[in-house]
């Protein structure tokens, strides 16, 4: 579609994690074949309560409330989005790239539903809209996730293992001359989920995690979970949190300190498992990484790994950033979903662009 060598965009990306949407303003350039980026602007909009729970429960609703789900959503997300275009002054826009947010993700049943695209958002913004980046590949036989991988090996391919620690941990990095990704475990969905009923929106640094004790049953029985033993590429869903993850914790009548300081365990132990090779750089983003105690744990499973915490806009920001990668690629008609992450038939160039 086009060719150019800079490119002018905004990254959106609203995680499991629930934090709020991500919204970042970058400008890319390639020279020699080398992609360099800066972020100009960036910013996170929490949910309200009501979004929230929304947003929670959105698992169980009927296929007509999903579908209501959907467009109230693409109002909201497209009224964030303008909001922030306002704020910042942004002119001269190649392309708004959006995620969305996950409601479904069962790729085994050739399923997957982002809300926050549909094609109105495009005229809503007046913008050109790349986005719907999962569903392509899941009809190819994919996993439909993760799809940040690609952006590491553009971008981040210095460092020999890419972790996100988001609402789920995921994990990228180059093995035979492809890129390897896939999810590990849940992280901060269920951390959150704890803090929450202490009336807290997360434990900060993981600090109460510290104070607690470990229950090796739990553990064990954590750590015994199918998913765990399966072969890449695999993806995880919230259904995995709510049908098998958190029946399992709840069984345990065990303090909320002690839930938090043995999931934090189950992380780090899973995280080491998850790495073919024990030492080297592990660059480590997303939101879990503030969480100092889940970062010891796993330094302690990974003594000879050098953990790399980048200044907070990329530790934040960096799903966003890659998924405008994503939105250029797609509109330079370039391959932006690797086959070998995602195990689809083939390596695709995906999303949807809607033109203003």
């Amino acid at each position: 579609m086009t060719n150019n060598d800079t490119y002018h965009v905004l990254g959106i990306m609203s995680g499991t994690s629930l934090d709020g949407v991500d919204l970042a303003e970058i400008q890319f350039t390639i020279k020699n074949n080398q992609w360099h980026f800066e972020i100009l602007n960036s910013e996170t909009i929490s949910y309200n309560g009501s979004w929230l729970s929304m947003l929670k429960n959105a698992v169980t609703f009927s296929h007509d409330q999903l579908q209501e789900l959907n467009k109230d959503y693409t109002l909201l997300l497209s009224s964030i989005i303008n909001d922030f275009i306002k704020k910042h002054t942004i002119e001269n826009l190649d392309a708004v790239c959006s995620h969305g947010h996950t409601i479904l993700h069962q790729p085994q049943d050739g399923f997957t539903l982002q809300i926050g695209n549909l094609p109105e958002i495009a005229k809503l913004l007046n913008q050109t809209v790349v986005c719907d980046f999962r569903v392509q590949d899941v009809e190819l036989g994919g996993q439909g996730a993760p799809l940040v991988p690609i952006g590491d090996g553009i971008l981040f391919a210095s460092y020999d293992y890419c972790m996100n620690l988001g609402g789920f941990s995921n994990v990228s990095f180059a093995e035979n001359g492809k890129r390897i990704a896939f999810d590990i475990s849940p992280v901060n969905t269920i951390l959150n989920f704890y803090a929450n009923k202490l009336g807290l929106d997360y434990d900060d640094k993981g600090a109460i995690a510290r104070t607690g004790e470990v229950n090796s049953d739990l553990l064990e029985e954590l750590n015994a979970l199918g998913f765990y033993k399966l072969k890449h590429p695999k993806s995880l869903g919230f259904e995995f949190v709510k049908e098998i993850v958190l029946p399992i914790m709840e069984t345990y009548d065990i303090s909320i300190k002690n839930k938090l300081a043995t999931f934090i365990e189950h992380v780090a132990i899973q995280t080491s498992l998850a790495l073919p090779t024990k030492k080297g750089t592990l660059f480590v983003t997303g939101g879990g990484a503030y969480n100092a105690f889940l970062v010891e744990r796993i330094q302690n499973h990974l003594p000879k790994m050098q953990i790399i915490i980048p200044e907070s806009e990329i530790l934040e920001y960096k799903e966003a950033l890659i998924f405008a990668l994503l939105g250029v690629l797609k509109l330079r008609n370039e391959v932006n979903v690797l086959s070998s992450v995602t195990g689809a038939s083939k390596d695709h160039s995906s999303g949807i662009v809607y033109v203003k």
